[in-house]
């Protein structure tokens, strides 16, 4: 549950009833796409039984592009997965500076000056090596999310008495409906973690089940919270719902968002690591046997994370635009373009339709988020 779901009473607005559709259809299809991926890390032996012959989504896309380029598929997707990991801790960056700044508005600081305040405090990553630290780190974000969602619903459940569902549109504006979807979309999105986090798993053998029951609780905490919200502000709703808050709401918010933020940075930026630092180590990386330049790698990723947040002019229509391509890729694409190479021949005609149905989808959703982030950015250099 990403900081995309206080953007999902605003998608309501532009999408009405359609979106609160795309939510459930969004939740089945991302969890689909996670299914056939982590398949796609698994064939079968002599006797019939599933073995794990790959490790990451890089082994995946090399078996796939093996017979044009032995490496291509691989760098392709490492490529893509850094890209999207770095926009995402760049992002928490930036979230933590705006909100450190809205907090204490009466302190004659910069908006950049608190970035590096943030900073400073997630100093401690460098220092990351499992994959166990990050899961703690993101329970008590998990716990900060929900004590976000618990205010905003009990202050929306007291305005009851202004619910009404002529608030909800039936006609909609085509541009302002794909800026729905792609909040919607992206709010479910998680593949880029999926290998590792199965990979890490005591008993793998649970994996789909935890996918399916996490996907159900994500659509129903999405739609119920989406709902309550929209039908509290109605046409007044705006882009991050906690602005509609009323003042002596709003710190308290504001801070919770801050920690969220703050405890978000550490998995997209463990995952990240991990990607470079077996490149750099051609794979061979077991429990950092180079603890010196595992340091290295984590360090200057950290810097570069600050960097790009502090210069990086119009960030916001640039992370749309990396959000279109990569997100859309590794979500919808990917999987289902690998699954139907690797697995063509075992899967069903029901399966092979709904691999191309979700590549088709991806690829339209893709096109028609960089058709509009290259028009913002054009509106913007005029």
């Amino acid at each position: 549950q990403g900081i995309f779901v206080l953007g999902l009473p605003y998608a309501l607005l532009h999408s009405g009833y359609g979106g609160l559709f795309l939510i459930i259809v969004a939740a089945a299809l991302c969890c689909y796409t996670g299914k056939i991926l982590i398949a796609c890390l698994y064939e079968e032996n002599a006797d019939g039984q599933l073995i794990r012959v790959r490790d990451t989504y890089e082994d995946i896309a090399n078996a796939c592009c093996k017979k044009l380029s032995p490496k291509l598929g691989g760098i392709v997707v490492n490529v893509t997965q850094v890209m999207e990991l770095i926009m995402t801790c760049i992002l928490y960056l930036v979230v933590s500076g705006n909100l450190l700044s809205h907090s204490f508005p009466y302190v004659s600081v910069t908006e950049k000056t608190w970035s590096v305040i943030a900073f400073v405090t997630l100093l401690p990553c460098v220092f990351i090596k499992t994959l166990k630290i990050v899961s703690k780190l993101s329970q008590l974000c998990s716990l900060v999310h929900f004590i976000i969602i618990l205010v905003v619903m009990t202050y929306c459940l007291t305005q009851l008495h202004q619910w009404s569902w002529a608030k909800f549109r039936l006609s909609i504006e085509f541009e302002d409906f794909l800026v729905s979807v792609g909040v919607i979309i992206f709010s479910y999105t998680s593949q880029i973690f999926l290998p590792t986090l199965e990979g890490n798993m005591k008993n793998p053998g649970e994996f789909r089940c935890m996918l399916n029951w996490t996907h159900f609780f994500a659509c129903v905490l999405k739609t119920t919270f989406a709902l309550t919200a929209f039908l509290t502000w109605g046409e007044e709703t705006k882009e991050v719902i906690t602005d509609n808050l009323p003042s002596f709401l709003q710190t308290l918010v504001n801070l919770c968002l801050l920690t969220k933020a703050l405890l978000s940075y550490p998995l997209p930026f463990f995952a990240a690591t991990e990607i470079v630092y077996a490149c750099i180590s051609k794979g061979n990386h077991s429990n950092y046997s180079s603890p010196l330049l595992a340091l290295g790698v984590r360090g200057s990723f950290l810097l570069l994370t600050l960097l790009m947040a502090m210069f990086i002019p119009q960030f916001a229509l640039l992370m749309g635009l990396t959000g279109s391509v990569t997100g859309a890729a590794m979500t919808f694409l990917l999987p289902s373009l690998f699954h139907l190479k690797l697995k063509w021949k075992k899967i069903s005609f029901v399966e092979k339709c709904a691999d191309i149905s979700v590549f088709t989808l991806g690829f339209l959703c893709s096109l028609a988020g960089i058709v509009c982030s290259v028009k913002g950015i054009l509106d913007v250099f005029g």
